[in-house]
């Protein structure tokens, strides 16, 4: 099937709503119990350009959004450099298949390649079958296992 050419941008405050609907979408899929008020600090967060937390999303010709991608620089002392971590990567379900996420990932890979950061990074669920797919076939897995140590 070919897809429909995708703009691919920072969100608009108008694509406010269906970039709401991505994200809760993607919150579902990793079973993760997220708020509205949630959601209002994190559009917050890619509303303000002082803010670390970037965001790309991809439209559709209608207007409507087909994926979204949330990226942002990280330290990397041990290189003495800069990469890129991609925290966020959803597309619609209706719009799988039709490489969306090659094209967010490739856009996120190109803001760094322009900024001179060395990689860009990010971190699945191991089930996550359909997505590693992708993965594997834009990137290298690394052998590095991830902790989280909660706080508070």
């Amino acid at each position: 099937m070919t897809a429909a050419p995708l703009a691919i941008a920072a969100p608009l405050p108008a694509q406010r709503a269906e970039w709401d609907r991505l994200y809760a979408g993607y919150a579902a899929f990793y079973r993760v119990e997220q708020t509205p008020a949630m959601r209002d600090r994190v559009w917050g967060w890619i509303m303000d350009p002082a803010h670390e937390v970037k965001a790309l999303v991809a439209t559709r010709p209608d207007g409507s959004l087909a994926g979204l991608a949330h990226y942002r620089p990280f330290a990397r002392p041990l290189m003495a450099g800069t990469g890129g971590f991609l925290d966020d990567l959803f597309v619609d379900p209706a719009a799988r298949g039709q490489r969306v996420a090659d094209a967010l990932i490739e856009a996120v890979s190109a803001i760094g390649r322009q900024r001179g950061w060395g990689l860009v990074r990010w971190i699945t669920a191991d089930d996550n079958y359909r997505g590693r797919g992708v993965y594997d076939r834009l990137a290298t897995r690394t052998m590095w296992v991830t902790y989280d140590r909660k706080l508070g």
